[in-house]
């Protein structure tokens, strides 16, 4: 068994991307691609769409930056790079902070190409982004909101030309708190086109998929409906609501060396647990929709760089985000949606 999977083993070259995606992958220690990669990268350099259905942490980013910087390079593999169309890619994600992470990815992938990136979120200077929108960049990554926002208001911004379309959280992007905005940017932009989208979970929300106007799209699964890895160890605790504040903190205290997050339902809830946990030397930092965006990039940065061992957050870090080493996750309170936190922000 070892032997034929040995044999099956792809590299990112055998998947048939060009050799300066090659090279990028290995300089950012890429060795082999993932299951989610090996996929769905064949079928997108075919030109198909995607419908990818992968656990957070196993490559969805790069299934889908890949082929699109794959095309951009042979679009004008002839007449040069600096030729290539601009305003060729679009990634809508439902979070500030995950498009943030996957522009990222997508300039860490393209810095050997010249490639320019633009991030259209809320919570920061539209001005600032109205300059960046000015360089014509050759991909775009945003909310929904924000990226309607420049469409209704910045001068000579269009999607017109747009080659290919990426929603990320799919399944999230799909519900009522994104409805008119995402109509919004379907109206606007070109249907010929390719549309790639990507999610944890996949619901009932497929069958709203037509909307986005895929052509026959290859489905793809590297992961079972609503799975969890199988390394995840779940508990619960049946105790009184007074009690809940004694127990997290008896928890934590237990699990000190631990980097651990802590869901509430609500903003308030993220502030007054935060201080509770920092007046028993506990360290933990707050994140919620509330924060400026500035603050919420911090808090995650401190949480990363191990300042604080302990991320008190709503759900606006429950999906998507790639934080290297988390040991506990805790539901402080039982989420609205059973399936929010189903695949929490651990890669």
């Amino acid at each position: 068994m070892a032997e034929e999977e040995k044999e099956e083993m792809k590299s990112f070259k055998d998947l048939g991307l060009c050799e300066e995606l090659v090279e990028a992958c290995d300089s950012l220690g890429w060795k082999n691609p993932t299951k989610i990669q090996v996929e769905a990268i064949p079928h997108a350099l075919e030109g198909k769409d995607l419908i990818g259905l992968a656990q957070t942490g196993s490559g969805k980013t790069g299934a889908f930056a890949l082929p699109i910087l794959h095309a951009l390079l042979e679009s004008h593999s002839k007449q040069g790079y600096k030729s290539a169309p601009v305003f060729f890619a679009l990634v809508l994600s439902p979070t500030r902070e995950l498009a943030i992470q996957i522009a990222e990815q997508f300039e860490a992938l393209g810095s050997g190409i010249s490639l320019k990136c633009a991030v259209l979120v809320g919570g920061v200077d539209i001005m600032q982004q109205q300059i960046a929108l000015g360089k014509r960049p050759h991909i775009i990554v945003g909310t929904p909101g924000r990226l309607v926002d420049h469409l209704t208001n910045t001068k000579g911004f269009s999607l017109r030309m747009l080659k290919y379309l990426v929603l990320d959280e799919a399944d999230r992007l799909l519900n009522e708190d994104f409805e008119k905005a995402l109509d919004d940017i379907l109206n606007v932009i070109p249907r010929d086109r390719h549309t790639y989208l990507f999610s944890a979970t996949m619901t009932k929300k497929v069958k709203k998929l037509q909307r986005a106007c895929l052509r026959n799209p290859v489905k793809i699964e590297a992961a079972s409906k609503y799975s969890t890895v199988d390394t995840l160890k779940q508990q619960y605790r049946f105790i009184p609501a007074k009690y809940k504040d004694c127990y997290l903190v008896n928890i934590l205290t237990e699990m000190s060396g631990c980097t651990s997050m802590v869901f509430t339902r609500t903003c308030d809830a993220t502030r007054l647990l935060a201080f509770i946990l920092r007046n028993l030397n506990i360290r933990a930092i707050p994140i919620s929709g509330q924060m400026t965006q500035a603050k919420r990039l911090g808090a995650l940065n401190k949480f990363k760089s191990g300042e604080c061992n302990v991320l008190v957050c709503t759900d606006v870090a429950s999906r998507g985000l790639d934080i290297p080493s988390v040991d506990m996750v805790i539901n402080y309170d039982i989420p609205t949606n059973s399936k929010v936190r189903l695949h929490p922000s651990c890669g």
